[in-house]
């Protein structure tokens, strides 16, 4: 059984008065900031990450010692 185009839309119809435009507008506000600041700290520099690695890994290497 496969989903159709009436079932969609009558789910749809039931989020819509269930929450209302206006929640779901803010919703979708908030899912569209979370995806902006994940690009944004997917785009950060690469050797910032590197260099707490780093510090890292040497703090390792002096407690071999």
């Amino acid at each position: 059984m496969s989903i159709g185009f009436w079932q969609i839309a009558i789910v749809a119809v039931l989020i819509v008065l269930l929450f209302g435009r206006g929640k779901i507008s803010s919703l979708m506000g908030d899912v569209a900031k979370g995806i902006k600041s994940f690009k944004k700290g997917m785009a950060s520099d690469p050797t910032e990450d590197n260099s707490t690695k780093n510090i890292s890994d040497n703090q390792d290497n002096n407690k071999k010692e």
